[in-house]
């Protein structure tokens, strides 16, 4: 949601609202698993159970496809807009392919890109650009794009409860970007995110730049006992990070290797937001 406020001047601020992450998580609630099922609108976060969330859910869906979309952009089919949200759904954590979406869905590829523009300009999907430096190395220069709330990848998944999620392929899909969208959210405007992947298979989930340097390399994995892949080591030694981080599903932090550490979503969003 964005809200425009007006300031002495008489100009017009724009503040986005998000929803719920995971340092403003109710004590109620409990531990941020709920949070990553059921998503950050409080509607469906505090329903009282799996059931009356996920309708909640799909009825949010239902309102932005049938009135929100036609009144932006009365011309875009929402039926070709839905199914497209729900293909992005499936697709997370890859790079965008754009010509294969077009074929799925039988329209062109420029129009497949004016429909994720809708999503984009809706707050609805996050588009991750490719951190495109000059390192000596053939990167992968496709944007990613994610579903920004957890609870909506869920229900356009038909995932209602935490067993549905985790025997699901998507979970790790999910997760990530479940994880990325609460560290962009901590990480303020000071720092510039992106993805970093090369075509020989160094690869870091989410890159943080900040002044023209890369201060932080953040690789995220589901289990609570994770291990480095060859790709994140790889992409580090050439990146040079200030700081390395793995985010896991677990509360505890850890040395791994040298330079990088172990850590917990709710920690790592605390370090981001106090420096």
């Amino acid at each position: 949601m964005r809200q425009a406020s007006e300031t002495l001047a008489g100009r017009v601020d724009y503040v986005d609202l998000s929803p719920i992450d995971a340092l403003e998580l109710p004590t109620q609630v409990g531990d941020i698993s709920r949070l990553w099922i059921r998503g950050g609108f409080p509607e469906s976060l505090l329903a009282p159970d799996d059931a009356a969330s996920m309708n909640w859910r799909r009825s949010f869906i239902r309102s932005y496809l049938e009135r929100d979309v036609p009144m932006f952009a009365p011309r875009l089919p929402a039926e070709t807009i839905g199914r497209l949200w729900t293909m992005l759904a499936h697709a997370q954590a890859t790079p965008l392919n754009q010509s294969r979406l077009a074929s799925s869905l039988a329209v062109s590829t420029p129009a497949v890109t004016r429909y994720i523009d809708l999503l984009v300009d809706l707050l609805l999907v996050r588009r991750l650009r490719p951190w495109s430096g000059n390192v000596g190395k053939r990167l992968v220069r496709a944007p990613k794009v994610y579903i920004r709330d957890s609870g909506l990848t869920h229900a356009l998944l038909e995932l209602e409860t935490w067993e549905d999620v985790l025997g699901h392929p998507a979970a790790g899909a999910s997760w990530e970007a479940f994880v990325i969208d609460n560290l962009i959210a901590a990480a303020g405007d000071r720092r510039i995110p992106y993805y970093y992947r090369t075509e020989d298979g160094a690869e870091v989930d989410l890159v943080f730049e900040r002044g023209g340097t890369i201060e932080m390399a953040v690789e995220i994995k589901r289990s609570t006992s994770p291990t480095l892949s060859r790709g994140f080591n790889l992409a580090r030694e050439v990146l040079k990070p200030r700081s390395t981080y793995l985010v896991h599903g677990g509360i505890e932090t850890w040395p791994m290797a040298e330079g990088v550490t172990a850590i917990a979503l709710v920690d790592l969003m605390r370090k981001l937001v106090k420096n």
